[in-house]
C-alpha cells in the first residue's frame, strides 16, 4: 500500500526511505491526490529527473511558491522571497548577495568560525550527557550568520526562537499556530503563513532602522544600499530577504550538524576512520550533507504543458522534487544506504543541483560543518546516544528537536 507522503505524523518516526526506494523503481514521477483546498501534485523521486526539472526553469517555475501550499497572487506578492522567483528577477536579487557568499569571501571567516566552534564545544561538551542540538548545533550557525549579516548578538535568542517556530510551523510542540491543523488564513501574507513571520519582519525592520543610521560593511548594509534596475529594494523585498536569510542561513546548517553526530553514533567505524585521516574532512562534509538532506523537497509549478521522466505534466500542476529521495538513488550513488565519509564523487542534491537556485549559503555551510568535524575529531573518541533523537513533525525539513548524546573524550 502506498505511503501518504503528506502525513506529517509519519515523518516524526523517520524519513520513509523504503517507500522512496519503491517509488524510484515503480513510479519515478507519480501523481498524488490531496484533500481540498489543495489540488494534488506530481511527486518526483529519481535523481536525474530532479536535476532535469531544477535546470529547466522555463518549464518548472518557482514563482508559485516552494511548498505544498497554493497561495493566491496577493499572498505571493506579499511574501515572495528570492527562492520564490525565476530569472531574470531571481538573477538580479541573487547578484546583490553573491559576493558576500562566494567561496573567497566566506574563507575570510575561517578563523572566526574556528574560534567560535572551540568556544561552543568547550561549553557544550562540559556536561554528560547533553543535547547536541541545544548545546552545539543551534549555537554555531546563528552566530556565524550574525557576523555576516550584522545582527545584534543580544537578539540572537529571538532569532533562534522565531526561526524554530517558522521552519517547524507544522509541529505543535514548537508553534501554537499549526499549518494544516489551525485556521491560518489571517496570517496567509506572512512568511510560512504564521504570525511569527510578522514578528520576524518587525524585528528585521527595527534592526534595519538602526543600520540606516549607521551603515557598515555587513550584508544588511549592502542590501540597504543595493539597486535593482536603478531602484532601491522595497520594504517588502527587505522584509522577505531578511526573513529567508535568517531562517535558511541558520536552520539548514544546524540540521546537518545534528545529523552528522547522529550518523557517527550509528556508524562509529566511520568516526574512527575520519579521526585517523583528516584528509577525509572534505568528503566527510559532503557525505554529511547528502545523508542529512536538511531540506527534503522543493516544489515547482509547471509553467506549460511539459514532460518529465516520460510523464506528461499539465501547465499549472504542482511538481514536488524530493531531494531526500534523489540523495539515496542507487543510479547515482553506490551503496546509497551506507554512510561513507570517503564517498567520491558525491553530487548530492542537498543544496540543489543545476539551475539558478543553488543554495547561496553553500560555502558557509560547508565551512561550518568542516570546522566542526575537525574540532570534534580532536576532542571526542566516540559518540553514544543517551536517548532517542526526536524529530520535527515536518516533511519539508529534516530537523531534530533533540539529540541526547555522550561524547567520550579521547
Amino acid at each position: 500500500m502506498a505511503v501518504d507522503l503528506t502525513d506529517l505524523d509519519l515523518w516524526v518516526e523517520g524519513v520513509p526511505y523504503a517507500e522512496f526506494a519503491r517509488l524510484r523503481r515503480e513510479a519515478p514521477v507519480a501523481w498524488f491526490d490531496e484533500p481540498p483546498p489543495n489540488s494534488g501534485f506530481w511527486s518526483v523521486h529519481r535523481y536525474d529527473d530532479i536535476v532535469t526539472a531544477s535546470r529547466d526553469v522555463a518549464a518548472f517555475s518557482s514563482a508559485r511558491g516552494v511548498s505544498f501550499e497554493e497561495p493566491t497572487d496577493e499572498d505571493m506578492a506579499a511574501r515572495r522571497t528570492i527562492i520564490d522567483t525565476d530569472p531574470p528577477e531571481h538573477t538580479k536579487l541573487r547578484k546583490i548577495m553573491t559576493g558576500t557568499f562566494s567561496q573567497r569571501a566566506v574563507a575570510v571567516y575561517q578563523h572566526f568560525v574556528e574560534g567560535l566552534t572551540d568556544e561552543v564545544l568547550t561549553a557544550g561538551l562540559a556536561d554528560e550527557p547533553f543535547d547536541f542540538v541545544d548545546a552545539v548545533a543551534k549555537e554555531i550557525p546563528i552566530r556565524v550568520l550574525a557576523r555576516i549579516m550584522g545582527l545584534p548578538q543580544a537578539r540572537l535568542g529571538q532569532f533562534i526562537d522565531l526561526g524554530d517556530r517558522l521552519i517547524a510551523n507544522t509541529d505543535p510542540e514548537l508553534t501554537d499556530v499549526v499549518w494544516g491543523r489551525d485556521d491560518t488564513d489571517a496570517y496567509r501574507r506572512f512568511p510560512f503563513r504564521s504570525p511569527y513571520g510578522k514578528q520576524l519582519w518587525d524585528l528585521g525592520r527595527e534592526i534595519v532602522r538602526g543600520r540606516l543610521r549607521a551603515p557598515g560593511e555587513d550584508l544588511l548594509s549592502k542590501l540597504l544600499l543595493a539597486r535593482v534596475d536603478g531602484d532601491a529594494l522595497s520594504e517588502v523585498d527587505l522584509d522577505n530577504l531578511f526573513s529567508i536569510l535568517v531562517i535558511a542561513g541558520n536552520e539548514t546548517t544546524r540540521i546537518a550538524m545534528a545529523h552528522a553526530v547522529l550518523a557517527f553514533c550509528q556508524y562509529p567505524g566511520e568516526w574512527d576512520r575520519l579521526r585517523a585521516d583528516d584528509g577525509l574532512l572534505d568528503t566527510a562534509t559532503e557525505e554529511v550533507l547528502r545523508w542529512s538532506c536538511p531540506t527534503h523537497f522543493m516544489r515547482r509549478t509547471a509553467a506549460a504543458d511539459t514532460d518529465l521522466g516520460g510523464t506528461s505534466i499539465r501547465a499549472g500542476d504542482k511538481v514536488v522534487l524530493w531531494y531526500v529521495s534523489g540523495n539515496r538513488d542507487d543510479a547515482e550513488f553506490a551503496d546509497p544506504e551506507m554512510f561513507d565519509v570517503g564517498r567520491s564523487p558525491n553530487r548530492h542534491l542537498s543544496f540543489g543541483r543545476g539551475g539558478p537556485h543553488l543554495c547561496l549559503g553553500a560555502h558557509v555551510a560547508r565551512l561550518e560543518i568542516r570546522i566542526l568535524l575537525a574540532a570534534l575529531s580532536r576532542r571526542v573518541a566516540r559518540f553514544e546516544l543517551a536517548g532517542p533523537a526526536r524529530r520535527i513533525r515536518s516533511n519539508f525539513t529534516n530537523g531534530l528537536k533533540e539529540l541526547p548524546v555522550r561524547a567520550v573524550r579521547g
